[in-house]
C-alpha cells in the first residue's frame, strides 16, 4: 500500500513538471495518456457493460474529463495544495451517495465532512489575489467532483472488471480529448519534441505504472483485506505528495497550509473509518491526487453506522447473513473498477 500511495503521489508531482516545466499542453498530455491506456487495455473492452451510455459517461468523467481539469489546474497550483484539495472527493462522494443512492449520514461522518471541507477551503483561500480562491485549485476541485459523480454512477453498473473499466475509460476519453486539444491548444507536437525522451518516460509512467500497475495492486489489496483497513492507509498519498512537493518543486508550506492539511486529513480519516453500507467501494484514486482519488469504503456490515442491526439483512434485501459474513471476512466488495 505504501508503494501504491508513493506512485500516486509521484504522479501528481510529475504532472506538475510535465505541464509547467516541460510546458506540454494539458489537454494534449491527457489525450496521449488515455490513448495509451485504451490501446493497452483494448483486449478487455468487450463485452460492453450495460447500459453502455452510462459506462461511456462514467469513463469520461473518471478519465478524460476529470484529468483534463486536473492537468489544467496543476499548471498553476502546487502539488501539495492539489493533494489536499483532492481529498474533498471523499466527502463529495458521500454527499452524492445521499442524494443518489439513499445513503445515511450520522453525526460522526458529518463531522468528518465538515472538517475536510474546512481544511480544503483554507488551503484554497488565496488572500493575495483579487479572487478569494485559487483558480488552479478550483479546477482541481471540479476535477475531483467529476470523479466523485462517476464513482456514484458506477455503483449502478454491475459486473465491470478492473481492466475492462480502464479500457472503457480510455475509449470514452481519447476522442473528446483529441477534439479538445485540436480546437483549443497549439504547438503540441513542437513542445513534445522539445521535451524529448523525458516526456515519453512521463507518459509511460502515467499510463502504465499509475493506471495499470498501481491500480491493479490496489484492487488486489481491496480483495484480500477489509476495505476499512485499506481506506485509512490512502491518507499516505497526500502526505507523500506534500513532502515530494516541498522537496522536488519547492512548494511553500506555511501555517495556513499546515492547518488546512491537518483539518482535511482528520476529516478524511473520520469518514473513511465510518461504515458505509450503501457504497461498499467508492473509487480508486486517479493516481494520487489527481488520478483521482480512490476512496475505498467499507464492505456491507452486519450493523449500521450506529451499531444497530442492518435492516436489509433481516428483510433479505439481496444479502443473506452467511453471505454477508463471508464478504466481511474476505473484505470483498462488488467489482467496479
Amino acid at each position: 500500500m505504501f508503494f501504491v500511495c508513493f506512485v500516486w503521489a509521484a504522479h501528481t508531482v510529475l504532472s506538475k513538471i510535465v505541464v509547467s516545466g516541460m510546458e506540454i499542453p494539458p489537454l494534449f498530455y491527457a489525450a496521449i495518456r488515455f490513448g495509451i491506456v485504451g490501446l493497452v487495455t483494448l483486449p478487455w473492452l468487450l463485452p460492453a457493460p450495460r447500459p453502455t451510455w452510462r459506462m461511456l459517461l462514467v469513463g469520461f468523467l473518471m478519465g478524460g474529463g476529470g484529468f483534463a481539469l486536473f492537468f489544467l489546474g496543476i499548471k498553476s497550483a502546487s502539488p501539495s495544495s492539489a493533494a489536499v484539495v483532492s481529498q474533498l472527493g471523499l466527502p463529495i462522494t458521500t454527499l452524492l451517495s445521499v442524494a443518489m443512492l439513499g445513503e445515511r449520514i450520522h453525526w460522526r461522518r458529518g463531522l468528518g465532512i465538515a472538517l475536510t471541507f474546512t481544511g480544503g477551503m483554507l488551503v484554497m483561500w488565496d488572500p493575495g489575489s483579487g479572487f478569494p480562491l485559487s483558480g488552479g485549485l478550483v479546477l482541481i476541485l471540479l476535477s475531483t467532483a467529476a470523479g466523485s459523480l462517476a464513482a456514484v454512477m458506477m455503483k449502478q453498473i454491475k459486473g465491470v472488471r478492473p481492466l475492462q473499466f480502464q479500457a472503457w475509460i480510455g475509449l470514452a476519453s481519447v476522442v473528446p480529448l483529441i477534439l479538445l486539444t485540436a480546437s483549443l491548444e497549439t504547438g503540441q507536437a513542437a513542445q513534445a519534441m522539445k521535451a524529448g525522451w523525458a516526456f515519453v518516460a512521463a507518459l509511460l509512467f502515467s499510463a502504465l505504472i499509475v493506471s495499470l500497475v498501481a491500480h491493479t495492486i490496489y484492487y488486489g489489496l481491496i480483495g484480500k483485506y477489509p476495505a476499512n483497513l485499506i481506506a485509512p492507509l490512502t491518507i499516505m498519498t497526500p502526505l507523500l505528495t506534500v513532502a515530494m512537493g516541498i522537496v522536488v518543486t519547492g512548494d511553500r508550506f506555511d501555517t495556513r497550509m499546515a492547518l488546512g492539511t491537518g483539518l482535511a486529513l482528520c476529516g478524511v480519516l473520520i469518514i473513511a473509518l465510518r461504515r458505509n453500507h450503501v457504497m461498499p467501494l467508492a473509487t480508486v484514486l486517479w493516481g494520487g491526487l489527481g488520478e483521482r482519488i480512490a476512496y475505498a469504503l467499507t464492505p456491507l456490515p452486519q450493523k449500521d453506522v450506529d451499531g444497530r442491526d442492518d435492516p436489509r439483512i433481516k428483510s433479505g434485501d439481496g444479502h443473506d447473513g452467511g453471505r454477508c459474513q463471508d464478504e466481511k471476512r474476505a473484505g470483498r466488495s462488488a467489482p467496479w473498477r
